[in-house]
């Protein structure tokens, strides 16, 4: 019984060295950089840097888009941009002394022009400058 529990006490000894022993290698992040602990080595990649282009990059992209909406070049029988079908452009006709909307149909002041669509297919029907 006693050299029963010796060898069983040796196997394990052996099992959590080997163990321990396929940890200690080194680490790599999900692509394939070795990871060397704090700072900026060798391999080490600085997300905070990452973020900040994805960033600059997400606001040069936005901002590109806007200035291509306030170029844009109002036409009767256009679709009006996603980007302006918006409560924040929608406009009263009563305070902007317009005439009444048909049913289905909004104003919306954008770049100093107003514009009536139809609510339906959002063609743009009629355009009153200022």
């Amino acid at each position: 019984m006693k050299k029963m529990l010796t060898a069983l006490a040796i196997s394990f000894s052996v099992l959590a060295t080997v163990s321990t022993m396929t940890h200690a290698g080194p680490h790599y992040d999900r692509d394939g950089y070795e990871q060397r602990g704090h700072g900026n080595k060798k391999g080490f990649r600085d997300f905070q840097q990452d973020d900040d282009q994805i960033k600059e990059q997400r606001r040069e992209r936005e901002e590109r888009g806007f200035r291509r909406l306030q170029q844009h070049k109002w036409q009767t029988g256009y679709v009006m941009p996603q980007h302006y079908r918006g409560n924040r452009y929608k406009v009263d006709y009563k305070d902007s002394n317009l005439p009444k909307p048909s049913r289905n149909q909004q104003w919306y002041k954008i770049n100093n022009d107003y514009i009536l669509v139809d609510s339906d297919n959002n063609n743009i029907v009629s355009i009153r400058g200022m």
